[in-house]
């Protein structure tokens, strides 16, 4: 039987060394002035004060509630407010005062919404493509149910890369993700690769869940065919809202191993580490992918 977070000890791998240079606090001082949310922040990344340092952040628009209860996030859960019409706007303000080349723009689940909220996904790119034209935008989407529509809204706004996270293997969806669908996450990768076969498309795994190494090569090959051109894979770690505990912790010689098989099967890029997230030096990862095109 495996041992949980609470008897296990977290490796010396796992710890992060904070840099608050001025660049971190430019960040968080003006990301509070604007009211609008990072998911650096809002799950707890480790990795917030490195990328805030260089000036890159992954920003969350639709709020900062989601409407699924996924046991691995630490993004609080419940009903969220009516959409902020004016956040495309300001989030695309702020990429321009920051001068940043690349943005990752993701979002909570919007059950609630009829479109899941792609429309807003599409007006802040537009938005960010209007004032700062020379910016890359990568979006980290949820799986709007499966909707064709949805997912054509944001393609049609032209991002550079399309992320979708698969997060776990089959066998877990009920345990870790319960209102999601393995196939419906494959299928999504699919669909977007047939609205536009130029688009880049990009998912990510978390490791440790009490997934077996099999499970974990299966879920890669599931994305390979499904045409992933990028793929992270990362440890997870248990937030503290979050009662599921770890079940092992991968060795950085474990991720190095995955990152091969993973180049070994197709994929033209792979980040894999035990501090991977999907959004960590997303545009290093597009710039070696666009240097290989």
């Amino acid at each position: 039987m495996t041992k949980t977070d609470s008897k296990l000890k977290k490796p010396i791998w796992l710890k992060v060394k904070a840099t608050f240079d001025e660049n971190y606090r430019r960040m968080k001082k003006l990301l509070s002035q604007s009211d609008l949310h990072t998911v650096c922040q809002e799950a707890s990344c480790p990795n917030i004060s490195e990328c805030f340092s260089q000036k890159t952040a992954t920003f969350m628009i639709l709020g900062r509630i989601c409407t699924r209860s996924c046991r691995f996030c630490d993004v609080e859960k419940g009903m969220p407010k009516k959409p902020d019409s004016d956040e495309p706007a300001r989030l695309a303000e702020l990429v321009a005062e920051l001068g940043l080349e690349y943005v990752v723009i993701t979002s909570v689940t919007r059950d609630d919404l009829k479109d899941g909220g792609a429309s807003l996904f599409a007006r802040t790119i537009n938005k960010i493509k209007q004032i700062s034209p020379q910016t890359k935008v990568e979006v980290l989407i949820p799986d709007f149910k499966g909707s064709l529509e949805a997912l054509g809204t944001v393609i049609g706004s032209g991002p550079q890369v399309l992320n979708h996270n698969l997060e776990t293997v089959d066998r877990l969806y009920p345990r870790v993700r319960p209102e999601a669908l393995y196939h419906r996450s494959l299928e999504l990768l699919r669909n977007a690769k047939r609205i536009d076969r130029n688009l880049f498309t990009k998912s990510g795994l978390m490791i440790g869940l009490g997934e077996a190494r099999e499970e974990i090569i299966e879920s890669m090959k599931d994305l390979n065919k499904a045409g992933c051109d990028l793929l992270t894979i990362g440890q997870y770690i248990r937030p503290p809202s979050s009662s599921y505990q770890v079940r092992k912790y991968y060795h950085p010689e474990e991720f190095q191993e995955l990152k091969r098989l993973g180049e070994d099967l197709g994929f033209q890029n792979v980040e894999a580490a035990p501090l991977v997230r999907s959004s960590y030096r997303a545009r290093a990862q597009l710039e070696r992918l666009s240097r290989n095109n």
